[in-house]
């Protein structure tokens, strides 16, 4: 099965760092953003290193690039 959508989910070793996210539970990778930016936002921190959603605290599947490289995207190929 061919995933169009970026997903994400919250590696269940972390849940306790994320209370608003279910563990375990694949979602698009935007609503996690969303979620994830608004809780940053209202207590007023600063999310950890580079990314929102860092690779050690969730997993990526799916998507597709638009434009002249197609495929499916990794974290690894985001650039």
């Amino acid at each position: 099965m061919q995933h169009h959508i970026r997903e994400a989910r919250l590696r269940p070793e972390y849940a306790d760092l994320y209370p608003a996210i279910e563990p375990g539970v694949w979602l698009p990778a935007t609503t996690v953003g969303q979620q994830l930016l608004l809780w940053h936002l209202a207590k007023a921190l600063a999310p950890q290193g580079e990314r929102l959603m860092g690779e050690e605290h969730f997993e990526f599947r799916g998507g597709l690039r638009v434009g002249a490289r197609q495929g499916v995207r990794t974290r690894a190929g985001d650039h």
